[in-house]
């Protein structure tokens, strides 16, 4: 009895166009999942890359603020610091949607491995080893092919 019960909910809320989540909140793709597909073409435009830029910049201050709250700890750095980190992920949630999570994320993440360690390295002093330093390239050459890969296929 609970099974039929809880089959004939299921049933109920499947076919509530209320619950679809996708056509919500504007998503263009209707609940395809799976399909890689997104807006753009896979191509970077210029808007594109000043988002992320501009996400890169608010990353690249969080972190040095999250660096200043752990030289001096104080709940005025800790309110700028998870302020700037928001306001970075708003940024990448848009450009999520425009260019799809892998590129999007795959150049963020390697963008501010490198504009982090260069403030990192500049301006806090650290070190990196041999092997800190390869990874750092390989980062490099993996942004560079996620980049240009749409344009290469025409090769």
């Amino acid at each position: 009895m609970a099974s039929t019960s809880l089959s004939v909910i299921g049933e109920a809320l499947s076919s509530t166009a209320q619950l679809d989540g996708f056509a919500r909140f504007g998503n263009k793709d209707c609940g395809r999942r799976g399909d890689g597909a997104s807006k753009g073409d896979g191509k970077v435009s210029f808007w594109g890359l000043a988002q992320l830029g501009i996400s890169t910049v608010m990353f690249l201050l969080a972190a040095m603020a999250a660096k200043q709250w752990g030289l001096a700890p104080s709940f005025a750095k800790l309110l700028l610091t998870l302020a700037l980190y928001t306001a970075g992920n708003l940024i990448m949630l848009r450009l999520v949607r425009e260019f799809g999570m892998s590129m999007s994320f795959s150049l963020s993440a390697v963008i501010q491995l490198v504009s982090v360690n260069v403030v990192a390295l500049a301006l806090f002093g650290e070190r990196l080893n041999a092997f800190q330093a390869t990874g750092m390239m390989l980062a490099i050459a993996a942004v560079a092919l996620i980049t240009l890969g749409p344009y290469m296929q025409r090769l």
